[in-house]
């Protein structure tokens, strides 16, 4: 086995060799530990984030099968990101998590590394940091939750949990009914169970070839998961001895399979963004364009929430998982890549069978959607694009008033008024919220809820506009990341009450009935400051240097 890196720390024959020595057999180790490979087990364990509770046997189960293979671990912790544990919106966090990854690759004597992650934000930041420090590496999905059930209902967190605040709003069921459903939203911990943002990170780090396949949607509290925690261990040990590292996985090819399979599987609109930072920092150019190109050419083939109706743990791991839906895509894929196995895409797919559950994962040719489930939208509302959760939404093409707004309490204030003049033919505009100006991005898009006067007349979606974000276990008519930002003077500033909103979501057009000119002389009188003002610490350096939501919402100097 290959411990390069290890024995160049150790240093040997100088003073730092006995004291470096000296202090890791402190810990009870042994000459023999210290003649192999060390490889870095970074864990992102913390009571704040259920998504991660199980990841302490993970990490045993890892270390066991790194000590099996011959190697050395050493576990580390980092810090750990749930979306409902911070006071402001998690998305900020991404970027540090991924400096501090990075670093503790880099910096530490590790020939290799296994990442543990489930959670929204921590899989891309963890995916960034890998790429960005390139040693060997594998990243273990800490899997989804089982879904929770209420009066004989499945329930899965974060879609149904939208859909019963939205019948709580109508008065359909009363605050004590709403009270008995919080201890049956959620099975058990692991990542929340729908293809949300969670989810869809997972099974993009195996569609990048990063992840052992079939990892990704094992539920988070079996056994299969801990058995392929303890074999991510012992396949590190090849990829060491091979010195395969992320970049020789994380190449264009690549991501266009992630994109694809994101696409067919009706994932989050938040990857977007992850995988855009995730390709920068290997030095790949990801316009919007191409998410465009690829979801213009796949389908929607699986059916789980939000966009369909089953679980990722459940039915969507029954039917075969990513590997099954890969299989399915084959021919839209590229096959040539390398994958942490060592072998490349077109060998881990020889004998993978037809789907188990051809209800869930069905054929190519008998799809949910006859395209993507993302789309991309331009046009004088968003000159670098904006993008719409397709397979979630039911209406593809709008033209009415708008509804302008700078902050969430007022949208929802005016919402939830029975005497507003709101209805269907209005589009919602929620603005100031994107990368700078919230800042972080928050999940907004999915607080407008639909009017219960609508919602009373059966109507279930309507448009909302936004430079925010939307969580991806929600669902309805919302165009998300409209870029430039407010904050960063993108016309989505310039809007008043009443002007004209025209999208089409076939054609990818996202358009306000104003000349260039107009728009141009209201951002003249308009000026856009974060919401909340931070003077120091690592979120004014956010503010100061993330970039827009079309470049990843990364910082440049680590691209």
């Amino acid at each position: 086995m290959k411990n390069s890196c290890s024995q160049a720390w150790l240093k040997p024959g100088s003073r730092q060799c006995l004291l470096r020595r000296a202090l890791v057999k402190s810990m009870g180790y042994t000459d023999a530990d210290l003649a192999r490979p060390i490889v870095g087990v970074i864990n992102t364990w913390a009571e704040t984030n259920p998504g991660h509770y199980n990841f302490r046997q993970l990490a045993d189960a890892v270390k066991r099968g790194v000590w099996a293979a011959g190697g050395f671990p050493l576990e580390v912790n980092t810090m750990s990101i749930c979306e409902v544990f911070f006071d402001i919106s998690s998305m900020i966090f991404r970027n540090l998590l991924a400096m501090t990854t990075e670093e503790l690759i880099s910096r530490h004597p590790f020939d290799g590394v296994i990442l543990l992650g489930s959670c929204d934000k921590n899989v891309p930041a963890q995916l960034m940091a890998a790429v960005s420090a390139n040693k060997p590496m594998l990243f273990l999905p800490g899997g989804p939750m089982l879904p929770g059930n209420y009066k004989g209902e499945s329930l899965a967190c974060g879609t149904d949990s939208f859909k019963l605040w939205t019948q709580y709003q109508a008065g359909e069921i009363d605050e004590e009914e709403l009270k008995n459903v919080e201890g049956c939203l959620y099975g058990s911990v692991g990542a929340c169970p729908i293809m949300g943002t969670a989810n869809s990170m997972q099974c993009a780090s195996e569609s990048l070839g990063l992840a052992l396949p079939g990892s990704a949607s094992a539920l988070a509290v079996s056994a299969e998961k801990m058995r392929y925690a303890e074999e991510s261990g012992r396949q590190i040990m090849t990829l060491i001895e091979r010195s395969i590292t992320p970049r020789d996985i994380v190449t264009r090819e690549a991501i266009e399979n992630a994109i694809t399979v994101l696409m067919s599987s009706g994932g989050s609109t938040n990857l977007i963004i992850h995988l855009t930072a995730i390709a920068r920092r290997a030095g790949i150019d990801l316009p919007l364009s191409e998410f465009q190109r690829l979801s213009d050419r796949t389908r929607v083939l699986v059916d789980v929430k939000p966009s369909g109706k089953g679980t990722v743990g459940i039915e969507f791991h029954q039917a075969g998982g990513v590997p099954v839906l890969m299989k399915e895509l084959e021919a839209l894929l590229h096959t040539d890549v390398m994958t942490v196995t060592g072998k490349t895409l077109k060998e881990n797919l020889a004998a993978v069978p037809p789907p188990y559950r051809p209800d869930v994962i069905v054929p190519f040719d008998k799809p949910f959607r006859p395209n993507g489930g993302i789309a991309v939208l331009h046009g004088n509302l968003a000159p670098r694009g904006a993008v719409i959760k397709r397979s979630a939404s039911s209406i593809t093409r709008f033209r009415g008033e708008a509804r302008v707004f700078d902050t969430l309490a007022e949208a929802e204030k005016y919402l939830l008024d029975d005497d507003s003049d709101m209805d269907e033919n209005k589009a919602i505009i929620l603005r100031g919220y994107g990368p700078k100006g919230a800042p972080g991005m928050p999940e907004f898009g999915n607080y407008l809820p639909i009017p219960p006067k609508m919602y009373k007349r059966g109507v279930t979606d309507f448009v909302r506009i936004t430079d925010a974000r939307m969580s991806g276990g929600a669902f309805g008519t919302v165009v998300l990341h409209v870029c430039p930002e407010a904050c960063a003077g993108g016309p989505l500033g310039a809007i008043r009450n009443g002007d004209i909103i025209s999208m089409d979501v076939d054609a990818g057009t996202l358009n306000v009935n104003l000349s260039d000119d107009e728009i141009q002389r209201r951002l003249q009188a308009m000026t856009f400051a974060p919401k909340e003002e931070f003077k120091r610490g690592f979120i004014r350096h956010y503010i100061d240097s993330v970039q827009q939501a079309d470049l990843g919402c990364d910082f440049d100097y680590l691209q």
